[in-house]
């Protein structure tokens, strides 16, 4: 794609890639409803290895996160008799993410994709600290930022649920293709928001 940014940053500007700020808001999202209690506590570790172990999905995304105790050390931690470490802890709480994802893409997707799709606001990068000759011209409204109905969410969900960020930039880099010729620079972003 000939906008995209190579260099970003070179100059001075600031922003967070804005496919990378859509997953965060997917993540949000699916964190609704879910386990708020951190791994670390007996209720979050607990909720955590009754969610993992309630299929055999479950027990392929502990395997997948590398959490590899026997049967009676995973007992244990169930009944309370063992504590696991502190990397299996992350471990427990990455595979928790990474299923509930797998499990609420579907249900996500059917709200995203609902009424025609869903509107995306996206500010621009933060060219604050870029030298006046090297600085982007970027066509703002009053608001500053830019607006996009996303009609199809299939592509970035699925990239989204899978936990691949280079399918996620691609997929989303091309709804912003929506943009018109300047869609490079809302690659970068100081935020992007939108709902479902």
């Amino acid at each position: 794609m000939p906008d995209r940014n190579l260099n970003f940053g070179l100059y001075g500007a600031h922003g967070t890639k804005s496919a990378q700020l859509a997953g965060e808001i997917l993540d949000r999202l699916a964190i609704e409803g879910g386990i708020r209690s951190p791994a670390t506590t007996r209720r979050g570790l607990n909720a955590r290895l009754n969610y993992l172990t309630n299929s055999p999905a479950g027990y392929q995304a502990m395997r997948q996160a590398g959490i590899t105790v026997t049967r009676g050390t995973l007992r244990r931690w169930l009944q309370h008799k063992q504590t696991p470490s502190r990397a299996n802890l992350a471990r427990i709480d990455a595979a928790y993410h990474s299923y509930r994802r797998r499990n609420v893409a579907r249900h996500l997707l059917a709200r995203l994709n609902a009424r025609g799709g869903t509107r995306v606001e996206i500010q621009p990068l933060d060219q604050s600290g870029v030298a006046e000759p090297r600085k982007r011209v970027i066509a703002t409204d009053t608001a500053s930022f830019r607006r996009l109905r996303i009609r199809s969410w299939d592509r970035i969900v699925e990239a989204w649920a899978a936990s691949d960020d280079d399918a996620l930039a691609d997929a989303w880099d091309d709804e912003l293709t929506d943009l018109g010729s300047q869609w490079g620079q809302y690659e970068y972003a100081t935020s992007v928001g939108f709902s479902a």
